[in-house]
C-alpha cells in the first residue's frame, strides 16, 4: 500500500504538483535504507537535494558600486532642456500666421462662399466615410465566406 502511495507522488511529483509534505515524505522515503528495487534509480536525485540542503556557501560575493559623476549627468540632463525649449521656440515662431489671418479663419461675409466652402467641406467628409465604408463591407464579406467555408 506504501508502495502505490510513493508512486502515486512520485508521479505527482514530476508533473509538477505535489505538496511540500508529499516531497518530504518522498525525501524521507528515500533516504530510508528499504527502497524499492524498480525506484532505487530516484534514490541519488533526493540524496543530492538533501546533501546540497545541507551545505552553505563561504564564498564572498564582492559587491561593485559604480560611481557615476553626478556633476556631468546634470550638466548633460541641463543641455538637453535647453535644447528642447530652444527647438520649440524656434519651431512655434515658423508656425504662427499672422493676426489678421487668424481672426478671419471661420467666418465669410458672402453667403454663397459659405455655402460653398461648407459644401467642399461636407463632400470630403462623405468621400472619407465611404471610404470607411466600403472596407467595412469588405470585412462583412470576408467574415460570411470564412463562416461558409468553416461552418460554426
Amino acid at each position: 500500500m506504501e508502495l502505490d502511495r510513493i508512486e502515486n507522488i512520485l508521479e505527482k511529483y514530476f508533473q509538477g504538483e505535489t505538496t511540500i509534505a508529499e516531497e518530504n515524505e518522498l525525501k524521507d522515503y528515500f533516504s530510508s535504507p528499504n527502497v524499492a528495487q524498480h525506484l532505487e534509480q530516484y534514490q541519488p536525485m533526493f540524496g543530492y537535494f538533501s546533501q546540497v540542503k545541507q551545505q552553505k556557501s563561504t564564498q564572498e560575493i564582492p559587491l561593485q558600486t559604480k560611481k557615476r559623476n553626478v556633476a556631468w549627468l546634470s550638466i548633460a540632463a541641463s543641455a538637453v532642456v535647453l535644447l528642447g525649449i530652444g527647438t520649440y521656440f524656434f519651431v512655434s515662431e515658423k508656425d504662427t500666421a499672422p493676426a489678421v489671418v487668424q481672426s478671419e479663419l471661420g467666418t465669410y461675409d458672402n453667403p454663397e462662399e459659405a455655402l460653398a466652402a461648407t459644401q467642399k467641406a461636407l463632400a470630403l467628409l462623405s468621400n472619407n466615410v465611404n471610404v470607411g465604408i466600403e472596407s467595412v463591407q469588405y470585412i462583412n464579406e470576408y467574415e460570411q465566406s470564412k463562416n461558409k467555408i468553416f461552418k460554426q
